[in-house]
């Protein structure tokens, strides 16, 4: 072993690192998770094949505190199992969330960052996360494919109802 010094973590000791870049992901997690099989046991003994499965994902954006470019980015994706005779085989719901701060992010691309650049950076996690429930829950893992966020973002902005981002 050597006797040099390790340097200093940049942030450790209490220490905030500073925030670099207009995009800063501050902190990323699970808000809510839910993985239920409502026919278990018997769905295991019944299943011959892998269930279809129907996945909704929307994404939200939130204003933490007014004045502040900081934002809480929710993934919410649900996926819904039905066997060949339609029956219920799971339920999972996940929504997974990232803390933002955004600097310096003009006006006119603050819906587009929050809506499509910052759910990027959350989906491999969460389609992680999605994977590890379904596989331990008994059934093949839920292999979400890539997720065109700017098609997503396009196609809410062109309905009447899309909400705007909300403020805390």
């Amino acid at each position: 072993m050597s006797d040099q010094p390790i340097p200093p973590v940049p942030g450790a000791n209490g220490g905030a690192a500073p925030a670099t870049g207009p995009v800063v992901l501050n902190l990323q997690f699970t808000k809510d998770l839910s993985f239920e099989v409502p026919g278990a046991p018997e769905i295991y003994l019944t299943l011959r094949e892998a269930p279809r499965i129907d996945i909704a994902l929307d994404v939200q954006a939130r204003r933490l505190q007014e004045g502040q470019e900081t934002y809480e980015i929710s993934l919410n994706i649900r996926a819904d199992a039905k066997t060949n005779d339609n029956a219920t085989a799971f339920i999972a719901e996940l929504v997974y969330c990232g803390i933002f701060t955004l600097n310096g992010v003009p006006e006119q691309m603050l819906e587009p960052v929050l809506l499509v650049e910052c759910p990027r950076l959350l989906f491999p996690f969460a389609r992680n996360i999605l994977a590890d429930i379904t596989r331990d829950g008994g059934f093949p893992p839920v292999l979400l494919a890539p997720i065109d966020f700017v098609q997503l973002w396009q196609s809410r902005r062109g309905q009447p109802s899309a909400a705007p981002i909300a403020n805390a």
